[in-house]
């Protein structure tokens, strides 16, 4: 599966946990959830540690992925009133470091799931 077909998958899975649940709750709720929805049908890594290279050092900062999907695409989830600037830079940061080209922004505290999701593409 590629990419954009992991995506829909998630995204699918975010309208129907939202649509179940909806605005409000904690962030390490959605992920526990998205999680179990996600690990039925796909391979699925929680809070993976990122590390960074820099010149010929690896450095192991505590830098962590919410979930990684497929060795593919990254979520980063929240849960907050607004998607800060900083949110998006983080992610795209992730994805630069680990080479991987998708990741998706998921902000639970929307009225509407769908505006609160934000695809960052890195060379895709």
């Amino acid at each position: 599966m590629n990419e954009d077909e992991l995506s829909k998958i998630i995204v699918d899975r975010c309208l129907k946990i939202h649509k179940a649940l909806g605005p409000g709750l904690l962030e390490s709720v959605y992920e526990e959830i998205l999680f179990y929805e996600l690990t039925k049908d796909l391979m699925c890594e929680r809070q993976v540690g990122i590390p960074v290279n820099y010149e010929s050092i690896k450095m192991d900062l505590g830098f962590r992925a919410d979930i990684i999907v497929e060795s593919k695409v990254i979520i980063e989830l929240k849960s907050v009133e607004k998607i800060m600037p900083v949110h998006k830079k983080q992610l795209l940061t992730y994805l630069k470091v680990t080479g991987m080209k998708l990741g998706l922004l998921i902000n639970f505290n929307e009225e509407l799931i769908k505006n609160g999701i934000t695809r960052i593409v890195n060379n895709l």
